[in-house]
């Protein structure tokens, strides 16, 4: 079984910073990709970046240039550090693995990020 445990949400204003980080435990195969999604209430589920276990990285379009997504294999973790935080990036933060082995694909259980002044 995996685990995923997600660290660092919390409240920030307009403007600021906040690093998340997920850390899976469990079989996990070595060639993964972990993410980053978000969900805001009345919202669905979105992608905001993934990374690759070779070191690939996508964004979505609205974190472009505020995200970064970077992880460590060694210790089988992601981190996010967002900066230049929105209000409209205000949402609940899911990690997210996807790798060889099934079951393909676990969730972490959320952090709470808000921005707000």
């Amino acid at each position: 079984q995996v685990q995923l445990v997600e660290s660092g949400g919390g409240l920030v204003q307009p403007g600021g910073s906040l690093r998340l980080s997920c850390a899976a435990s469990g079989s996990i195969s070595r060639i993964n990709v972990m993410g980053w999604y978000r969900q805001a209430p009345g919202k669905e589920r979105e992608l905001v970046a993934f990374i690759t276990s070779g070191g690939s990285t996508n964004y979505a379009d609205s974190v472009k240039g505020r995200f970064t997504i970077s992880r460590d294999n060694a210790k089988i973790a992601v981190y996010l550090q967002m900066n230049s935080l929105k209000y409209e990036d205000t949402a609940v933060y899911y990690c997210h693995l996807d790798h060889q082995w099934y079951p393909r694909e676990y969730w972490g259980q959320g952090t709470q990020v808000t921005v707000s002044s």
